[in-house]
C-alpha cells in the first residue's frame, strides 16, 4: 500500500507544468475530455460517466491534480473543529446507517439536553476553535423551539463561534412539526444563532437508489430546496454524496450534476464531501466496501466535474488519516478538521479512526508530508493562518495552536 501510495502521488506531482498528461494508448475520447479539462472547458455527464468507466486512475489525478493547482496551488485547509451530536435516536431508518437506534429502542441510544451540549461548548473555553458542527439523528421530541434555545445559549457564552448544524432531514422533519415553510424556519434558526449548514442527508439523489436505501426520509427535491433557501438568505453550506453501496457511476453523476445546477443558480455551496459507504452494523453489511483505488477515482472525477465548486474535502475521520493525506493528490484540498473525538457515526460504521482526533501539529504534518501548504481557516474559507514556514515542534509546544 506504502508503495501505491507513493507511485500515485509522483504520477500527479508530474503534472504540474500544465502539460497534457502522457497515457500510453489513450483513446481519442479521453484525449478529448483532457483537453476540454485543460483548457477551463466544462464536461458534460456522459464523459464525466466515460472518465469512471474507462479512464487509469494516473490519468484522473493527474486531470483532477490539475484543476486542484489551478484553483489553490498546494494550499491544503484544514480547521479547529469539535461536533456535538444531540442524539442518535431517530424516526428514520436507512438501511446504511450504523449510527441510529429507532424510537422504539430509545434507551439504547443517548438524547443530550442542552445543559450538556452546552457543558460541551464551555469544554473548549480558551481554546481557539473557530467552529462546532451540530448534526445528530431526528429525535420526536427535540423539537424546533428546542435547538432554537440551544443555538442561543452557545451563542450568547460564545458570540464569535461558527454554528454550522442540522442537515436538511433534521431541519425538513422540524419545519413540518412547527408547520412552518423551509424560509420561515430557517429565519427562525439563522436569527436564534444559525451561521451555516452542513451537507449530509444528501445520500443518492435519484430515486432508483434513494427509495431503496432512504426512502423514508427528506425527498431530493425538498434537500435542495432546504440547501437553495438557505444560500437566497445568505447561509453557505456544503454538499455531500454517499458513494460505494448499490449506486451505479451513472448515478454518481446525476447527483453531482443536480448540484452542479444549483451551484450556477446560487453559488452557495463552500465545498464537496464524498462520503464512503461504511458496512459495520448496519441492514447493508452484505454489500462490500469501495476500494481505495474506486476512492480516489471518486474524488479526482468529482474535483473534474464540479467546476464551479471551490472545494473539494476529503473527511478524514470516515476515510481515514493516511487516505485522505493520500486523496490530495486527487483533487481534495481540504481534509477537515481537529475534530477532537466528538462524532461517532463514521467510528460506528467501522472505519479505520474509533477515536478521531487530531492536534494542529498532527494535520499540519500530515499536510507537509505530501508537499503542500497547511492553512487554517474558518468554516466560509477566510484564511487564519500559514503553517507552512512553522516548525511542527514549535507547533507542539505552543498551547495556542493546539
Amino acid at each position: 500500500m506504502i508503495a501505491l501510495r507513493r507511485n500515485f502521488v509522483q504520477t500527479n506531482l508530474m503534472v504540474g507544468n500544465n502539460t497534457l498528461p502522457r497515457t500510453p494508448g489513450i483513446s481519442r475520447e479521453l484525449q478529448n475530455i483532457s483537453e476540454k479539462v485543460f483548457s477551463g472547458e466544462r464536461i458534460s455527464d456522459e464523459e464525466a460517466v466515460t472518465l469512471f468507466q474507462n479512464a487509469s486512475l494516473p490519468f484522473l489525478g493527474s486531470l483532477a491534480n490539475h484543476v486542484r493547482e489551478k484553483l489553490h496551488g498546494d494550499k491544503t485547509y484544514f480547521n479547529r473543529n469539535f461536533h456535538i451530536e444531540p442524539t442518535n435516536v431517530c424516526v428514520f431508518s436507512c438501511d446504511f446507517c450504523s449510527y441510529s437506534r429507532l424510537y422504539a429502542h430509545k434507551e439504547e441510544g443517548w438524547e443530550l439536553s442542552t445543559d450538556d451540549m452546552l457543558s460541551l461548548v464551555k469544554k473548549y473555553d480558551g481554546k481557539p476553535i473557530t467552529e462546532v458542527h451540530i448534526v445528530g439523528g431526528v429525535h420526536p421530541k427535540l423539537n424546533l423551539q428546542f435547538f432554537a434555545d440551544v443555538l442561543q445559549k452557545i451563542k450568547h457564552h460564545r458570540p464569535h463561534l461558527h454554528i454550522k448544524g442540522f442537515t436538511a432531514v433534521e431541519l425538513d422533519y422540524m419545519f413540518r412539526k412547527a408547520k412552518m415553510a423551509n424560509e420561515e424556519g430557517l429565519k427562525y434558526l439563522q436569527q436564534a444563532g444559525l451561521d451555516s449548514l452542513p451537507g449530509g442527508g444528501a445520500e443518492i439523489f435519484h430515486s432508483e437508489i434513494r427509495e431503496q436505501i432512504c426512502g423514508d426520509k427528506v425527498s431530493t427535491e425538498g434537500w435542495l430546496n432546504i440547501h437553495e433557501t438557505a444560500h437566497q438568505l445568505g447561509m453557505h453550506s456544503n454538499a455531500t454524496m454517499l458513494y460505494g453501496h448499490i449506486e451505479k457511476y451513472w448515478h454518481r453523476i446525476d447527483h453531482m450534476s443536480r448540484l452542479r445546477q444549483l451551484q450556477d443558480k446560487t453559488r452557495g455551496f463552500n465545498t464537496f464531501i464524498p462520503l464512503k459507504f461504511r458496512n459495520k452494523d448496519n441492514d447493508m453489511s452484505h454489500v462490500p466496501e469501495s476500494s481505495i483505488v474506486e476512492d480516489m477515482k471518486m474524488y479526482s472525477v468529482a474535483r473534474i466535474y464540479l467546476d464551479n465548486f471551490p472545494h473539494l474535502k476529503a473527511y478524514w475521520p470516515m476515510l481515514g488519516r493516511q487516505n485522505a493525506q493520500l486523496s490530495l493528490a486527487f483533487g481534495v484540498n481540504d481534509i477537515d478538521g481537529t475534530i477532537d473525538d466528538s462524532t461517532k457515526i463514521y467510528s460506528m460504521a467501522g472505519a479505520e479512526e474509533q477515536n478521531p482526533s487530531m492536534t494542529t501539529s498532527q494535520i499540519v504534518s500530515l499536510i507537509k508530508q505530501v508537499k503542500r501548504k497547511p492553512i487554517e481557516r474558518d468554516t466560509l474559507y477566510n484564511e487564519i493562518r500559514d503553517y507552512s514556514d512553522t516548525d511542527v515542534t514549535e507547533t507542539e509546544m505552543d498551547p495556542s495552536l493546539n
